[in-house]
């Protein structure tokens, strides 16, 4: 049983079509025809059932889907693995919070790319929950997410931490009146910094909170300054807010306001060369922002 077969299969199974499959692989559709066909004649059964809009994976072909995956994935791994430690290559996969990617991570990225230009590199944003599933499910070879996240399944280092504040319009004086009213502006659930937030309005007895999910960083302050609301971000992202004049930021206690930004992976996959050396500059690189950058604030 070939690898390169297997591949074949989970592509055809991936986009149910033989043709999708073929225009995926940028290959022609008779070969993937013939290599399906090949497989299914090696393990005695019928992969695909053939039907008006493509094709459906049998029980059989059902039964061989988490194989060819896991075999799959662990060619690759042993790739990333044994490739040359002096100088990566392969693909790479991180993900970020769309805060953390815009803010801290082109120095980063500008560094590790010069530093590996081999290394097939791409980001994927989104947040924190979303990120640590992707990993988990290998979708992800690692993430830069709001810890602890402390999962005997990964492996977790501390790359910077965050300190964040409680942010109103500049007419909102004290919190008081945002407790009596508790309206907040966040980002999608999964958002580390959502649920923080709600506990600590939880803790100064806010009750029926409200919430308004938006997309993005300028998005949620634009909100925040027109009085529609509270959030919590880091200090960072507030301080280079273009319309900062026209926010109001209440400091919390030291608990409250840390939140570490850490580096997961899973711990039943060896680190690549690739990993090693990107983690090697997230650790090291000046991550100081210049500017706030349109971005979404996933964490």
């Amino acid at each position: 049983m070939e690898v390169s077969d297997l591949r074949i299969f989970l592509a055809v199974a991936r986009t149910n079509g033989i043709t999708k499959a073929a225009r995926e692989l940028h290959t022609v559709q008779s070969n993937v025809s013939a290599r399906v066909h090949a497989l299914e004649k090696e393990v005695g059964a019928p992969l695909f059932r053939r039907h008006a809009r493509g094709v459906a994976l049998t029980n059989a072909g059902e039964q061989l889907l988490p194989y060819a995956e896991r075999i799959s994935r662990l060619v690759d791994e042993a790739l990333h693995v044994i490739g040359d430690e002096s100088d990566p290559c392969g693909p790479l996969r991180i993900g970020a919070m769309e805060t953390t990617a815009g803010m801290r991570l082109p120095g980063v990225m500008a560094a590790f790319t010069e530093d590996c230009p081999r290394v097939d590199f791409s980001l994927v944003t989104g947040p924190t929950d979303q990120l640590i599933r992707d990993v988990l499910e290998y979708r992800l070879d690692a993430a830069l997410v709001a810890g602890p996240v402390q999962r005997p399944d990964l492996v977790e280092t501390s790359v910077f931490v965050e300190h964040l504040a409680l942010v109103t319009a500049r007419r909102v004086t004290d919190l008081e009146s945002v407790l009596r009213d508790p309206k907040i502006l966040v980002f999608r659930t999964g958002c580390a910094y959502r649920r923080r937030l709600e506990s600590i309005l939880q803790a100064r007895g806010a009750v029926g909170v409200r919430c308004t999910e938006l997309g993005t960083v300028e998005g949620i302050l634009g909100c925040v300054s027109a009085g529609m609301g509270v959030s919590l971000l880091s200090s960072v992202t507030i301080e280079q807010y273009v319309g900062r004049d026209q926010l109001r930021v209440h400091e919390l206690s030291e608990d409250e306001a840390r939140c570490e930004t850490v580096f997961v992976r899973r711990a039943d996959v060896p680190p690549s060369a690739a990993l090693t050396r990107f983690l090697t500059h997230a650790r090291t690189v000046d991550q100081a922002p210049p500017v706030l950058r349109m971005v979404g604030g996933h964490r």
